[in-house]
């Protein structure tokens, strides 16, 4: 498992957080990050699955072209503003991302504390779940800004679980990079199945962000996880940051959002995708080339050097906060 502070001790840890984590009542969003749609298109949408309306979120850059889709998974606070936010960091950094309200049947999490929520996410079934975003994924490959070939999940705290369970039932899925997603939970339509029971199905690289201090996912537990993992996908690495808990990526949280942990992982997921490449001789835009194996890294690639291709380059390389901290050479990578 990596740990980049046994690489370069060059970051110090403390509580760090989730996109998907709680949004506590009384919590200030003073510190929030707010990333503004300059550059890019963002909008309500609708869904359809099975008759019934779901609203979601979507956001892709503003210049014509083709782009990766992201499916952006929430945790149990549903498609707050944050998660909002973070669609549009995607969108930002070149990509076609969506993220479904998973709790509309539920009424939502507005205004719901932490026990309500937990509560009411318990409750909703696995195929709920997986039907939902397959709608969602669906609807964003049959846009025509969007890559139907290049389809990226990444999900946050039940949206992590998710994430590992979408990405094992979804053949598409080109890429999963789940954040400190419960590799136990499971579902009250499906009892026995959790990542584990489903880790030979998942073929897609997997790049995973995990929290040393989270209390509610043993660090043992994600090791024999990633393990399991490696048995049938070469392409897989989780990264483990030393004092972050559960939720380290929430930066409306700012009691546990830890900016260097956050910039790492982000950067991890994204930076260090192939240069590009001549212009394409349909649009005149510039490629990006198929990605290389990277020979420093044991023959792995990161997240968006493998999963980062668009007909269009991408204008900006990420969402203005989250400017990569530090990953050049040996750094984070994924398959």
């Amino acid at each position: 498992m990596a740990n980049p502070l046994s690489r370069r001790q060059v970051l110090k840890y403390g509580a760090f957080t989730t996109v998907g984590g709680v949004l506590t009542p009384g919590v200030s969003l003073a510190q929030a990050i707010v990333t503004d749609t300059k550059g890019i298109l963002a909008r309500d949408v609708q869904l359809s699955v099975g008759g019934t309306a779901i609203p979601a979120y979507d956001a892709r850059p503003e210049k014509a072209g083709r782009y990766p889709i992201v499916l952006v998974i929430s945790g149990f606070t549903g498609n707050s503003e944050q998660n909002k936010d973070v669609v549009r960091r995607f969108a930002q950094a070149g990509f076609y991302a969506i993220a479904p309200e998973l709790y509309f049947r539920e009424g939502g999490m507005q205004g719901k504390d932490f026990q309500q929520m937990s509560q009411i996410s318990g409750k909703v079934t696995r195929a709920q779940y997986l039907g939902d975003l397959r709608a969602a994924v669906d609807y964003a490959k049959g846009q025509s800004w969007a890559r139907a070939d290049r389809i990226g999940v990444t999900g946050f705290c039940g949206g992590g679980a998710l994430t590992l369970h979408f990405a094992a039932e979804y053949p598409g899925v080109a890429a999963a990079a789940p954040w400190y997603g419960q590799v136990k939970r499971i579902y009250p339509d499906a009892p026995g199945v959790d990542a584990f029971s489903l880790a030979g199905k998942i073929k897609a690289p997997v790049l995973g962000f995990y929290g040393e201090a989270d209390t509610g996912i043993p660090v043992e537990d994600v090791r024999r996880f990633e393990a399991e993992l490696k048995k049938t996908n070469p392409s897989v690495e989780f990264v483990t940051y030393p004092g972050a808990p559960h939720a380290f990526f929430s930066d409306d949280r700012p009691q546990i959002y830890k900016k260097e942990a956050s910039e790492d992982a982000w950067s991890a997921a994204l930076a260090n995708a192939p240069p590009p490449g001549p212009p394409s001789p349909e649009t005149g835009v510039a490629r990006r080339p198929a990605a290389q194996d990277d020979s420093r890294s044991g023959g792995a690639l990161r997240f968006g050097a493998r999963y980062g291709s668009s007909d269009s380059l991408p204008t900006a390389p990420a969402a203005p906060q989250l400017t990569p901290s530090r990953l050049e050479g040996e750094g984070l990578r994924v398959g």
